[in-house]
């Protein structure tokens, strides 16, 4: 095989047209063999011999896509400092950016012998390990171009590539569960419908199905274990794993984009698939350990688990630190994705010990020029000491806001609380993002997520059910903050029905009208059931994957309409805080902002909001003073809005507020269906609020009358005129 020296970066393999260059970092090892692989598994080994600044590297000029290849790493076998090298386990190349194959597991996988963590075990694993794949780079992009929405008219919807489309009858079977699935314009129709303007993908980077959950029949579906941080999952891909996941994933983003759909991927830089001392060898284990992974300092046989997972990266390290940068760039740049969802953020930020938010990563982050530009999304926590951070990122970052899903949840359940909570999470959780000079938009909203129950379930079960997950229901979490009216599961009461309906749709609602950015779970705008189980992780099946055949359509249309409400007023997306100070109104004198109002009417005292005044309130939100413009560059002057929530087992009256907010009020949702198309309402009246529902009122305007400007109505008004003018009526000849 024919080798030139080639070059130290980029790192990975990459192809230019005419050949490859390869290189692979590794401080601690002695020799490093790059392995090419036959379709009939004859390997071919290449040493490298060229080092510069721990980069093993060369550069093969018969060598271009399609190829499969890996490496074995030679180095000290001395765990207890933290060294695993051995030759003899084919090791995939971290930067690798497409993998063919999967894992078969058995005792070649693993660096020790079965009962023997200790233990060096010899057995070659190239037979029963993925690969690597050479890509070709190059794309017809056909002029894409990224949508850049505004964070402030972002709607993010959360999905998974093979759940949100396995089932759905409008795309081709062959293609189902796949990228070019989630680009084919079925899926793009439904988006586009909901007023979705991000699709959040669930992890796409090639991760690993456990052994365990194997040999039990269950499978890694939400593919939170990653092994290749610039390789989009082979599974995925309904062409082939020789690298075309890498066209068809690109296509995927390409339709969507053309649609106004950004794409946010879902991904998993704080542990990998390899687990802890007693995971198999797959990859940065054997290539560098002690770079890769943080290890017990008191013991390097170990690792350091803030994760849950068995490991966690060394973001302390600047070579990890390095991959974890260069795959972000890599997935902006060359993948054109828009932004990234980060898994359990809070251990990116522990360069030591503590939660640092001033972390070596994010100090990278700040200044990179290219992912400083796209939507960053933090996972605000982890299992380590301090690891809740909810509101404690830097300002370039926004966060889902677990609060925001607690409070809520509270609230609707009817819950005592400080309505006062309620108040700040409704209105952008400016107590959590204000003092960092980051606005409401730091918020991401979000009532459900994969992790949980979907919106069906919350409102259907007060239990966990995940008996299917063989763990004897003792996984997952057992506090909800869920209620299921009376009945636990389904049920054919039509009164537990009616109510549940209008909690799935006074969450909607809630979420969809409240400050920040809202993200919906995939399928609770379908009204989707997980059957009560709250942890989906391993059911790659029909429990998990969303049924499009038994759709509820009036939720969907109900979601749709509020999605355009939001959309139509920037009332409901503001992107500063309220502050409470009087806004000139178009008519009298100024009132403020935002007023939040008693049943009767009257506004909020200070004393209210922690006297246990209950579980019913009112907001008035001010549309004056909105800084937005119409794309003539106009400023946009919205209307004034009232949300009267009550969520009480009791009807209420609530009394519309005096003449100074407006004269008269449009109902324009109820969660209840109970106010549709009534008369306007006006102040001083009452509405009967309905036990758990929400109510949205829209200040009155008289339509203008329609004007005729045809040919015939300008001679008409001419010989009017005329007419008034020889009959000497001055009066209505001044008004013509």
């Amino acid at each position: 095989m024919q080798t030139w020296p080639g070059s130290t970066y980029p790192l990975g393999a990459t192809y230019d047209g005419n050949g490859t260059n390869f290189a692979l970092f590794s401080e601690a090892a002695e020799r490093v063999e790059l392995c090419l692989f036959e379709e009939d598994g004859t390997e071919t080994r290449v040493e490298l011999i060229d080092l510069d600044a721990f980069v093993w590297h060369a550069y093969l000029p018969q060598v271009g896509p399609g190829q499969r290849y890996g490496y074995r790493v030679h180095g000290p076998s001395d765990v207890e400092e933290g060294h695993r090298f051995n030759p003899n386990k084919l090791l995939l190349d971290p930067y690798a950016k497409a993998v063919a194959g999967q894992v078969n597991w058995g005792q070649s996988v693993f660096g020790y012998n079965f009962g023997d963590p200790d233990s060096r075990n010899d057995e070659d694993s190239a037979a029963d390990m993925m690969m690597g794949v050479v890509v070709n780079p190059f794309f017809d992009w056909a002029g894409d171009r990224q949508p850049k929405t505004p964070y402030a008219s972002t709607f993010i919807y959360e999905g998974h590539v093979k759940g949100l489309t396995m089932r759905h009858p409008g795309i081709p079977e062959e293609i189902r569960g796949t990228y070019s699935a989630i680009g084919h314009p079925a899926m793009i129709d439904h988006l586009v419908k909901l007023g979705v303007t991000a699709i959040e993908l669930m992890p796409v980077h090639q991760f690993v199905n456990d052994s365990t959950l194997q040999e039990n029949g269950l499978a890694n579906y939400w593919g939170y274990n990653t092994i290749a941080f610039l390789a989009p999952q082979n599974t995925y891909a309904s062409q082939g794993d020789l690298g075309q996941q890498v066209q068809e994933f690109k296509g995927m983003v390409r339709a969507l984009h053309a649609a106004g759909i950004e794409v946010i991927l879902d991904v998993v830089y704080n542990h990998t698939a390899e687990g802890n001392h007693m995971g198999p060898m797959l990859s940065m284990r054997g290539i560098d350990n002690n770079a890769y992974y943080r290890l017990e300092d008191d013991d390097k046989r170990y690792y350091t688990d803030y994760t849950g997972t068995g490991n966690s990266m060394n973001v302390g390290n600047p070579h990890t630190l390095q991959l974890i940068m260069d795959s972000l760039r890599y997935w902006v740049l060359e993948m054109h994705v828009d932004g990234f969802r980060f898994d359990l953020a809070s251990t990116l930020a522990r360069e030591f010990y503590e939660v640092d938010r001033l972390a070596t990563f994010f100090e990278l982050v700040q200044q990179d020029p290219v992912v400083s530009q796209v939507k960053l999304i933090a996972e605000p926590w982890d299992i380590g000491p301090g690891g809740y951070q909810v509101g404690n990122f830097p300002p370039q970052w926004t966060e889902w806001n677990g609060k925001y899903r607690d409070t809520v949840r509270d609230f609707w359940r009817g819950e005592p609380q400080a309505l006062g909570e309620f108040a700040s999470r409704l209105t952008g959780s400016a107590d959590l993002y204000e003092h960092s000079g980051r606005r409401p938009v730091a918020s991401i909203n979000f009532v459900t997520a994969h992790d949980g129950f979907t919106l069906r379930d919350l409102v259907s079960y007060n239990e966990k059910h995940n008996e299917a997950n063989g763990e004897d229901n003792n996984d997952g979490e057992s506090h909800n903050r869920s209620f299921n009216f009376g009945v636990e599961g389904p049920t054919d009461d039509p009164e537990v029905l009616t109510l549940r309906a209008r909690q799935q749709r006074n969450f909607i609602a809630t979420l969809l009208l409240s400050q920040g950015v809202p993200m919906l779970l995939h399928g609770d705008e379908l009204g989707r059931t997980q059957q009560g189980n709250n942890n989906g992780y391993a059911q790659d099946n029909e429990l998990t994957w969303v049924d499009w055949d038994s759709v509820d359509n009036p939720l969907l249309e109900f979601t749709a309409a509020l999605a355009r409400l939001r959309k139509d007023h920037p009332t409901f997306r503001r992107s500063r805080f309220f502050d409470g100070r009087p806004v000139k109104m178009q008519e009298g004198s100024p009132i403020p902002d935002i007023v939040w109002l008693r049943p009767d009417g009257s506004a909020m005292q200070p004393e209210d909001w922690d006297s246990g005044f209950g579980r019913a309130v009112g907001v008035f939100l001010n549309g004056g003073g909105i800084r937005e413009r119409d794309r003539r560059g106009e400023p946009i002057v919205d209307k004034h809005f009232l949300i009267l929530f009550n969520a009480g087992d009791e009807i209420i009256d609530f009394h519309i507020p005096h003449r100074a907010y407006s004269p008269k009020w449009d109902i324009i949702v109820d969660t209840a269906g109970e106010l549709a198309d009534s008369e306007p309402v006006e102040p001083g009246g009452a509405i009967r609020l309905a036990a758990s529902s929400l109510v949205v009122l829209r200040a009155h305007t008289v339509p203008e009358p329609d004007v005729d400007h045809s040919v015939a109505a300008s001679l008409a008004v001419l010989a009017q005129s005329q007419v008034d003018e020889i009959s000497g009526d001055p009066i209505r000849s001044e008004l013509q």
